[in-house]
């Protein structure tokens, strides 16, 4: 398929894209995520995914030849100069995909889970499910008032495990109640300590607002309550080091 060039900046294309890579919630109006850049095209790619359409700039056209792209993909060349205007990055990259958002699926009861309370910063929403991924970790639950899991900055922070998830967003706490796995949750001051924890498995890790932890109303839904030992005598952990220590104690567990 020979590939579209576009030259104009007006371009209804090039306006969609420029959306979808500057404004955290566009995809949400327009069914369609931006996947900036050649890591996590590759990403997508090794999911055996195909994306809608491939966007390059006239420099990278050799490299996406490479990637054996299915026919019935579009392909759009834009001037490298053109390109470099899509993008909210200091170094913009020289391709992307436009991928369809997926569609959200019913709650998976029995599925090893993440839930997400009202956790703001994407950089850590981004982290903490690409700590998920790789610890096996099946599907994550964002509560209303969590950074958009789609957003650009949480795509780029997630480094690929969107792709390796199921992910529901604006769920309700009523919502969870159709998980049928046991909830856990950390407190700075109350629980067991996590260390010395046999800890189920399958189970839903309860991980909450980057300054206020996980909710009264759904910490008391909790099965388990447990601490991190902290020796070092810091007040708090980061939210995405926590979360990446409770996911590994989880998964060594049934390593």
């Amino acid at each position: 398929m020979n590939p579209e060039i576009v030259t104009s900046r007006d371009n209804a294309l090039v306006k969609k894209l420029r959306a979808l890579a500057q404004d955290a919630a566009a995809y949400r109006k327009l069914g369609q995520v931006w996947l900036e850049g050649d890591h996590l095209c590759r990403a997508l790619l090794a999911r055996g995914l195909q994306p809608q359409a491939v966007v390059m700039a006239e420099s990278a056209q050799a490299q996406v030849a490479q990637w054996g792209l299915d026919p019935a993909v579009r392909r759009v060349v834009l001037a490298d100069g053109l390109m470099a205007q899509l993008s909210a990055l200091d170094s913009p990259a020289a391709m992307g995909f436009v991928h369809a958002l997926p569609a959200q699926t019913a709650v998976d009861p029995q599925a090893p889970s993440v839930v997400l309370d009202r956790l703001q910063d994407p950089g850590n929403v981004g982290s903490i499910l690409r700590s998920a991924a790789a610890m096996g970790f099946k599907q994550v639950l964002a509560l209303k008032g969590t950074a958009a899991l789609w957003s650009p900055k949480v795509l780029r922070a997630g480094m690929g495990a969107h792709f390796a998830l199921q992910l529901r967003e604006g769920l309700t706490e009523s919502e969870l109640e159709a998980l049928q796995v046991p909830l856990l949750a950390t407190s700075p001051h109350r629980g067991e300590f996590l260390h010395r924890a046999a800890l189920p498995w399958p189970c839903a890790w309860l991980l909450g607002h980057e300054g206020q932890g996980v909710g009264e109303a759904l910490l008391a839904r909790a099965d388990m309550t447990l601490r991190i030992v902290q020796p070092g005598g810091e007040e708090s952990l980061n939210a995405a080091a926590a979360a990446a220590i409770c996911l590994h104690a989880s998964a060594a567990g049934v390593a």
